[in-house]
């Protein structure tokens, strides 16, 4: 994890209050090394107008966990990241309930991070999407 600060729970989600994330709803759970847990209530809108779980609300959560995954474990001297590619896979939705998600590492490097994101229904432990994302690490100039 990165030695330049401590991540918590309550820290990441202030971090995230007034952006989208927190707009959304979104809840990080856990932060540890090399690991960050999310979930989201499903409110009318984040659903698609067919009813069924917007793709972009699964999306969103799972891109939220590996984005403070790798800000939670950034390497030493490292000061911020990007996203340069990322994918899902959806296997099922929901429209009620909650959904969670849980990013780990694949691969932590100096350069890159890449994580995999296992989102699922929270009620019955079924997943519905698995993502991953390749992020891209910043140094200051």
């Amino acid at each position: 994890m990165s030695t330049q600060k401590t991540y918590t729970p309550e820290a990441m989600n202030q971090f995230g209050a007034t952006s989208l994330p927190g707009h959304m709803g979104i809840e990080i759970t856990r932060v540890s090394e090399g690991e960050v847990a999310a979930r989201i209530e499903i409110k009318p809108h984040l659903l698609a107008p067919n009813g069924f779980l917007h793709a972009g609300t699964v999306i969103t959560l799972a891109d939220t966990a590996a984005g403070y995954a790798c800000v939670a474990n950034l390497p030493e001297g490292a000061n911020n990241f990007t996203t340069i590619e990322l994918k899902s896979n959806h296997l099922g939705t929901a429209r009620e309930g909650a959904i969670c998600c849980v990013a780990k590492a694949a691969h932590l490097g100096r350069t890159t991070q890449v994580w995999d994101v296992v989102v699922s229904n929270e009620a019955n432990g079924k997943t519905i999407a698995l993502f991953r994302c390749t992020q891209m690490i910043l140094y200051p100039k």
